[in-house]
């Protein structure tokens, strides 16, 4: 093999770690979202919620009304991020480049390391080893010569599975016979286009491959070179300014008609795009706005800024995009930076810490926070890193919505 990747994936990742910490969920199941009088989706849920037809992004309601005797419980992001962070502090010490793609989710390259498809398998099973030991979790592993091998590879055999793909010939044996949404980066939409074309399964599309490039055009390219089995994609470590942006939104459990408190969760939202984009040293060059109103439309709305790395700032900008939309109840707000770059923030951080602009935003920081406190009654200033929190971020956000 003159590339071997490897492709390692949680199971059922936040659900897993649950039943770790609390063994009585064992074998029930368990679904991580939203609770089912709540607005929302579902995260994650255990192979015995599986069962019943549930899965990830499905809608709550249609979640409870599949299992209605099912475990619902809200995600705990940090602890989850705290455990993402002990998978991959494993996982790549067996690996010349690391690609982390989600908490749960990495690619290895692993060629230097291995040598061999044997001296591969030998690593995938001491990762698995360990991450069950360890963490007492499990893993699928995928070994392939490519990444989109080595993906379909770690869902052959879930949960706590291994397969192997050595060569383009072997990916494309397996994969022929199977939906054209098997293939990496067709979607829904991307199929029905294909399906109304009479293009059904991978095989379709290596026999009509002209016919998908010129309905699909550069894509329909890319997916045909998968199809045949190519893919020359390296294994490249994620670098957080590599990210096109950086944002935050909430649902709300009912529609929000009172602007007034739509430009005070901003701040919240702020906030926490804020902490991330400080804990990589980034700033952005345009602020993003984006609602989703009661009737599941949504519009995003955005504006140019000059460097921007502090939640003030965001709030302001983002404040000024919403008292130009269409007023009517809104369901869901969002808030981000986009434009990123890395090294020039740093540095700006630093100045301005020495400098008035940095007391200007200080202030105005506290201003925005009193008249919060004297709106709601609470210390948002006192507690602002446990609002960071995804669940107390959520349970603020309500008590807001209660009591304005």
């Amino acid at each position: 093999m003159e590339n071997i990747i490897i492709h390692v994936d949680m199971d059922a990742f936040f659900a897993s770690v649950e039943i770790r910490d609390n063994p009585s969920l064992r074998g029930k199941p368990l679904i991580i979202g939203s609770l089912p009088k709540e607005r929302g989706v579902v995260a994650t849920c255990s192979y015995e919620a599986r069962k019943y037809g549930v899965h990830s992004a499905m809608n709550i309601k249609d979640a409870y009304r599949l299992c209605p005797n099912g475990i619902y419980m809200h995600p705990n992001i940090d602890k989850y991020r705290a455990v993402s962070a002990q998978l991959h502090e494993i996982w790549n010490t067996y690996a010349s480049a690391a690609e982390t793609i989600a908490l749960d989710e990495a690619y290895l390259d692993v060629t230097e390391q291995a040598h061999s498809l044997e001296g591969a398998r030998k690593i995938a099973y001491t990762i698995k080893q360990r991450t069950k030991a360890e963490l007492g979790l499990t893993c699928s592993v995928g070994v392939a010569y490519s990444k989109t091998a080595a993906k379909a590879a770690s869902e052959e055999k879930k949960p706590d599975g291994y397969f192997e793909i050595p060569t383009a010939e072997d990916f494309v044996n397996l994969m022929s016979n199977r939906d054209v949404k098997a293939l990496y980066t067709v979607g829904k939409m991307t199929a029905e286009k294909l399906y109304s074309s009479g293009i059904h399964t991978v095989r379709d599309i290596r026999e009509r491959r002209d016919m998908v490039i010129g309905l699909l055009g550069k894509q329909g390219k890319w997916i045909t070179d998968l199809a045949f089995g190519i893919d020359e994609r390296k294994v490249t470590p994620y670098k957080p300014w590599d990210a096109k942006s950086i944002s935050r939104e909430v649902t709300f459990q009912k529609d929000v008609n009172n602007y007034t408190l739509l430009e005070d969760v901003l701040v919240l939202l702020a906030l926490c795009v804020e902490n991330r984009a400080n804990r990589y040293g980034l700033h952005g060059s345009g602020v993003t706005l984006k609602l989703t109103y009661f009737d599941m439309k949504s519009i995003t709305r955005s504006r140019k800024t000059s460097i921007c790395s502090n939640a003030v700032m965001m709030y302001k900008e983002a404040a000024a995009l919403l008292k130009n939309v269409e007023k009517r109840p809104v369901r869901l707000i969002g808030l981000g930076i986009y434009d990123l770059s890395g090294e020039e923030g740093r540095q700006l951080s630093l100045f301005d810490l020495y400098t008035d602009s940095k007391k200007q935003e200080n202030e105005e920081r506290k201003r925005i926070f009193d008249t919060l406190k004297n709106r709601y009654h609470l210390d948002f200033e006192k507690n602002s890193e446990k609002i960071l929190r995804s669940e107390v971020l959520h349970k603020t956000v309500e008590y807001m919505r209660r009591h304005i």
